[in-house]
């Protein structure tokens, strides 16, 4: 397992909400679950005020790491640039299945409990939509390798919920965006974090619980990806068409895991390229803010 590269980035404090300021972009970090005697937050990006009034799609982005490691903040730089160009962006921490000595897997903490989160989060985001400035109908989920297994599950995964949740409220995005995706679980490094759990892998992988009727979706994939392999891609994207999902696959030729590899701004997760293919996307399915 590659490990993660940790950016240097905005320092918050460890109460909640705090905000700092980035050139035009406001950084605020809240709250957004309570669970095993310990707070999950989301970092939030929005441009200053007056411009962030009425409704504004929103992108909530979950890191990559394995459900092991990563941080938040690898998603900021892109938070940042989707800030300024009219969305509220959010980058959720959820648990991770690594032990405060840094020894994993944690043997209380599984993919169920990382999906568990994701859903959080999309239902904090709609029952805290007009507080937060955002269209509870322009919510784009998007994520890197773990994170792009924690999206999918907020669309696929309708019976992994955590009790406290309103479940009234629906976790479906309205689009997702994927970089470098998992798509399949059934791998020996997630039956390890699973441990003697392992028969509830089925329940978290994508493909093993794809259906018909999802919402628009974008993926980029690297065709040299040693860590999830093409050829699992493809057969996703197979079934995708064969469930009549509309799902555009974009293949990189020679690219590894990390799609912007040697891009620190973006914790090599993309390049501006890839993101500029991500804007006509969002273009296209009408997600964009007029005027960008």
């Amino acid at each position: 397992m590659k490990s993660i590269l940790f950016i240097s980035t905005i320092i918050f404090a460890c109460t909640a909400p705090v905000t700092a300021q980035h050139e035009n972009i406001i950084t605020e970090r809240q709250i957004y679950k309570h669970v095993d005697n310990r707070d999950l937050y989301v970092d939030i990006f929005h441009a200053q005020q007056p411009q962030l009034q009425g409704n504004h799609p929103a992108i909530a982005f979950f890191h990559g790491g394995g459900w092991v490691f990563g941080d938040p903040s690898e998603f900021h730089g892109a938070c940042r640039r989707y800030a300024e160009k009219g969305f509220v962006t959010f980058s959720f921490q959820y648990r991770l299945s690594i032990n405060d000595n840094g020894i994993y897997p944690h043997p209380g903490i599984t993919l169920i409990e990382s999906v568990k989160d994701a859903r959080s989060a999309i239902r904090w985001l709609r029952e805290n939509a007009e507080t937060l400035k955002i269209d509870p109908d322009k919510i784009i989920v998007s994520g890197q390798s773990a994170g792009g297994q924690l999206a999918w599950a907020t669309a696929l995964m309708d019976t992994i919920n955590e009790q406290t949740d309103n479940l009234k409220i629906s976790t479906m995005p309205d689009a997702l965006v994927l970089y470098s995706s998992n798509y399949n679980t059934l791998e020996p490094w997630i039956d390890m974090i699973f441990g003697e759990k392992h028969e509830q892998i089925w329940s978290v992988s994508p493909y093993h619980n794809l259906r018909s009727g999802l919402p628009p979706a974008l993926g980029f994939y690297g065709t040299s990806d040693c860590t999830v392999l093409p050829y699992i891609v493809q057969l996703f994207d197979k079934r995708m068409r064969e469930l009549g999902n509309p799902f555009e696959l974009i293949p990189l030729e020679g690219r590894d895991h990390y799609l912007g590899d040697g891009n620190e701004k973006y914790a090599r997760y993309f390049d501006e390229g890839i993101l500029e293919r991500t804007d006509e996307f969002l273009k296209k399915i009408h997600m964009m803010p007029e005027g960008h």
